[in-house]
């Protein structure tokens, strides 16, 4: 299990990345550590347009979320059921995967693309047990594999198309 200072460290990490990597695409950015809800980095183009960027770093497994942030779900006798995505600020997103220096991946997908994607895995997964969670009936936890994101490896351009 991750320490709060490992956790910690690998979020730093991903910013840092991400924010260097905007740098090198031509782009000025600076990291807000932690410190703005919403985002985590603003980046800048040539025309002086703003473009706020979350970021989610892991260093092993998938990418842990709580599907009460994507979707509308109600809980009755102890099943689930997914009503429908909620309304999400579209801002961009980048999901990184720690793998040592020079070999990290990057995802860039918009949040409505993360959403898309929490929602089929959740909602499937939902649907073969007929709405219960074997373990815990009530957790609502979620998870997204590199497997899952594969269509949004390194696709930095929509970050200028923003």
């Amino acid at each position: 299990m991750a320490t709060g200072r490992s956790m910690q460290l690998a979020k730093q990490v991903g910013e840092y990345l991400v924010s260097a990597e905007l740098c090198r695409r031509g782009l000025i950015s600076t990291t807000f550590t932690g410190n703005v809800p919403t985002f985590d980095i603003l980046a800048i183009n040539q025309q002086f347009e703003t473009v706020p960027i979350q970021v989610k770093a892991k260093k092993t497994g998938s990418w842990q979320f709580d599907a009460t942030n994507f979707l509308d779900i109600s809980l009755s006798n102890e099943s689930q059921t997914v009503n429908g995505k909620k309304e999400l600020t579209d801002i961009i997103c980048v999901l990184v995967a720690l793998k040592g220096q020079n070999r990290d991946d990057f995802y860039v997908c918009r949040m409505r693309d993360l959403q898309d994607i929490i929602y089929r895995s959740y909602k499937g997964w939902l649907d073969k047990p007929g709405g219960k969670r074997p373990r815990n009936p009530k957790t609502t936890h979620c998870a997204v594999s590199e497997f899952n994101l594969k269509d949004h490896k390194d696709k930095w351009d929509i970050i200028a198309k923003s």
